[in-house]
């Protein structure tokens, strides 16, 4: 619906791929997941496994249309960034058929979780890119219990970051290539944090 939106008035359709790109959710680029086929593509974090690099891609046709020379940078074409930039790429070539599992098992691990934590509100998220909403009773925003979950998974060697406006959703992105038992390890971390938050 919205490239048919985008085609029928003449705009061009971004897609900023910077945290969904390079494998995060389980394909290539989010807008694969999600069937979208965009103008433009934004990238960045992902793309040199987060040595400092981002692009912008298009097509040849739309690209031609900026005269050369009119856009330049102070650090544009880095070659040692563009290295690091095609390891990652080979690289993950061989990690992303492992995410899909990764992902699932995340989520039922969530899932479970939610069963016994009643704070756990939303479960949401598209490969390992996961947001777990924590809520009180009345089902508000409960950021002392995102609070308490990250406290105690820095005192167990997780660190655990917020995202939200109300700043009460676990945002949990582990590594594309983490093992079963580390993946597990975390997922433990924050079932206790969680235990004990609720005790």
């Amino acid at each position: 619906a919205l490239r048919s939106i985008c085609d029928e008035h003449g705009i061009l359709l971004i897609a900023d791929e910077v945290q969904t790109g390079f494998g995060r959710t389980g394909e290539w680029f989010g807008s694969h997941t999600l069937g979208l086929r965009p103008d433009i593509v934004v990238y960045g974090k992902g793309i040199a496994n987060g040595f400092p690099l981002s692009a912008v891609g298009s097509s040849r046709e739309l690209f031609s249309q900026w005269p050369a020379g009119s856009h330049g940078t102070t650090y544009g074409g880095n070659p040692i960034s563009c290295a690091a930039s095609a390891a990652t790429i080979d690289g993950l070539t061989e990690v992303l058929p492992g995410v899909a599992a990764r992902s699932e098992h995340s989520f039922a691990r969530f899932a479970e979780m939610k069963k016994t934590h009643s704070v756990i509100g939303d479960i949401r998220g598209l490969g390992l890119m996961i947001g777990v909403e924590l809520v009180d009773e009345n089902l508000d925003a409960d950021p002392a219990a995102i609070g308490h979950v990250k406290s105690v998974g820095l005192e167990e060697g997780l660190f655990i970051l917020d995202c939200g406006p109300k700043e009460n959703v676990i945002r949990f992105l582990p590594p594309l290539n983490v093992s079963m038992e580390d993946l597990d390890r975390g997922l433990d971390i924050i079932d206790r944090a969680l235990s004990s938050y609720e005790a």
